[in-house]
């Protein structure tokens, strides 16, 4: 096997998973978490980001939604598959702690499954707060993908 770039989150093992069908298809939702953050979720102009395995990406937030910064590097990436990466944020997010997101995508019919596990929280009252949050953000995900 491969080097492997995941954190150790032993001492962190508060996750959160949704599962949920989405219209878009699945390359359209990898390149929009692998390249087009910006068009959903990061502000415009202020994304760097490049879908290479350990390559950091930094972001702040789309300004409506609260200013957070946001790091994070990619883990695994399979395209159109799988994509597994960190995702780092302050006090009003991961307070901190480097924990890891795994999407994998799944084509059904005419739409695709959408299965996140979001993983490494030092608690359960940040892993139930993206639990809240996620399905919010992945709605205007799809929204957008929608609508080009």
């Amino acid at each position: 096997m491969g080097k492997s770039f995941a954190p150790d989150l032993s001492s962190r093992p508060n996750s959160m998973t949704l599962e949920l069908r989405m219209k878009a298809d699945a390359a359209s939702i990898y390149n929009a978490w692998t390249r087009d953050f910006d068009l959903w979720f990061a502000e415009t102009g202020e994304l760097i980001m490049a879908p290479e395995v350990n390559r950091p990406f930094f972001f702040y937030n789309r300004h409506d939604w609260g200013r957070h910064a946001h790091y994070g590097r990619f883990i695994t990436l399979e395209k159109n598959k799988l994509i597994e990466m960190t995702w780092l944020t302050g006090k009003d997010g991961t307070f901190g702690a480097e924990t890891v997101i795994r999407i994998e995508l799944v084509p059904q019919d005419k739409e695709t499954v959408f299965r996140m596990t979001h993983s490494g929280f030092e608690n359960e009252a940040a892993a139930k707060a993206h639990k809240d949050n996620w399905p919010l953000a992945l709605e205007e995900l799809d929204k957008k993908l929608a609508s080009q």
